[in-house]
Order: C-alpha cells, then sequence, then structure tokens
C-alpha cells in the first residue's frame, strides 16, 4: 500500500510501513530534476511500490521540477538500490562523451541551512562513491568515510 499526500508545493509518496528518519542528522536524498509532471509521478509510484525507497516527493508544478528520494546517508545498501533505479529509469544524466553525471546526496540538514552548489554546498556522498562513470558498474568496495 501507498499513501499520496499533496500540498501547494509537493506531492509525497510513503510506503505504509515508512519509519521516519526525518529528525536525523543522517537524512538525507537523491534528487532527479525532470520535465514532466507525469512520467514522475510514475516513476515516484514505482519506487515506493518496489520497495527502492520509503518515502519520495516530486514538485506540484506541471514542467520542470524536482524529485527526491530519501534514504539515511549510512544506508549503503539503499544508495545502491536507488542509485540502481536512476539508472535502470535513464534519471542521471550523461555528459556528451557519454560519462555519468556526478550527482550528489544531499542531506536535509544542508537543505534547511540553504547549502546549495553555487553557494556553500560540498556534498558528503556523491554518484562516484558507487559507481564507475565511465562504465555505470559499481565499485567492488564502498566506503563511506
Amino acid at each position: 500500500m501507498m499513501t499520496i499526500k499533496k500540498d501547494p508545493l509537493w506531492v509525497t509518496y510513503s510506503s505504509d510501513n515508512t519509519v521516519s528518519s526525518a529528525n536525523t542528522d543522517e537524512c538525507g536524498k537523491w534528487m532527479y530534476y525532470w520535465d514532466n509532471k507525469e512520467g514522475v509521478a510514475d516513476i515516484c509510484k514505482k519506487a515506493i511500490s518496489e520497495n527502492i525507497v520509503q518515502t519520495c516527493k516530486h514538485k506540484d508544478k506541471e514542467y520542470d521540477g524536482v524529485a527526491c528520494f530519501y534514504l539515511d546517508l549510512r544506508d549503503i545498501e539503499g544508495h545502491k538500490k536507488v542509485l540502481s533505479f536512476f539508472m535502470r529509469n535513464d534519471m542521471i544524466q550523461k555528459t556528451k562523451t557519454g560519462r555519468l553525471y556526478n550527482i550528489s546526496f544531499k542531506l536535509d540538514e544542508q537543505t534547511k541551512n540553504h547549502e546549495y552548489k553555487k553557494t556553500h554546498f560540498k556534498a558528503k556522498i556523491s554518484l562516484s562513491d558507487f559507481v564507475d562513470l565511465d562504465t555505470g558498474e559499481f565499485l567492488s568496495e564502498i566506503s563511506l568515510a
């Protein structure tokens, strides 16, 4: 089962067995930037129904927005599930040479502190901590120092 909640800014999808980690310093999200509201709703529903994450949300706009897929910073297996899902669903852009963009995991605390790439955002982890950006294959050893 899935719960869908809508407010003026966001549509949030949660599994009925969601255990909230929203109050921890380790809660954060992988973000997907989209340009089709219908497609992103399907992606969020799919992430919940396939047990990729227990909570995700997307901006409630027609075009050009962001979707957030939540998990704890230290959940290595969870990160691998999310990133595999992103790659299977072509949610990570590639450079002209075919290399994956090195997307970042962002802690909720960083969002609350208004830390953004153009200012003083520094990712604790990014795609390259899990995946070879040239081949798209997962690294044999993953360590989140």
